[in-house]
């Protein structure tokens, strides 16, 4: 197991290996504080209008080049769904209402953490697609013909449940 950082922010002692609560975690000897290494929540939207899907091209790594659904990590004090909404503004122009929950997702294949994804139905209100931020692109394609590649395993389950919805209600949004 390994830790991001060796030495306690609390009072810079090094970490030690230790069982707590039944998992190998990191510890320090001086203090107690222990690193729990917790996955990281990210929140987006799923915005669909007229059978297509709103899409955002990575512009950096990982996974640059790769296809997602708008969608970032969640700021200190920021409420999941002001994340979602705010991550789409900055990486395709548009501004959204969220009006409801689409689906949960565990993200293990990001490099830089473990995501909890949470996804949200939306709908525009304003704002002109332009890719920003982090995004080379922004675009809006078919649920039947998604960009390639899609960058995280989450996005693609997402795409998934998408298609189901889709042909379990066709012509209503997912």
């Amino acid at each position: 197991m390994t830790a991001p950082f060796r030495h306690c922010p609390l009072c810079g002692e090094l970490l030690v290996e230790r069982e707590v609560e039944g998992r190998a975690r990191h510890v320090c000897p001086r203090c107690a504080f222990v690193h729990y290494r917790n996955p990281v929540p990210a929140a987006g939207v799923v915005l669909v209008e007229e059978g297509r899907v709103l899409w955002v091209q990575r512009r950096l790594e990982p996974r640059k080049g790769g296809w997602t659904l708008p969608a970032g990590f969640v700021e200190h004090g920021e409420h999941v769904m002001e994340c979602a909404a705010r991550e789409t503004l900055e990486e395709t122009g548009l501004e959204v209402e969220i009006t409801g929950l689409f689906g949960a997702y565990m993200a293990m294949d990001d490099p830089r953490a473990q995501v909890v994804l949470l996804l949200y139905l939306a709908r525009r209100t304003g704002g002109a697609l332009v890719p920003g931020d982090d995004a080379a692109d922004a675009a809006f394609f078919a649920i039947d013909a998604p960009p390639q590649p899609i960058a995280f395993t989450a996005h693609a389950l997402a795409l998934a449940d998408i298609r189901e919805r889709q042909r379990t209600t066709p012509g209503s949004a997912p």
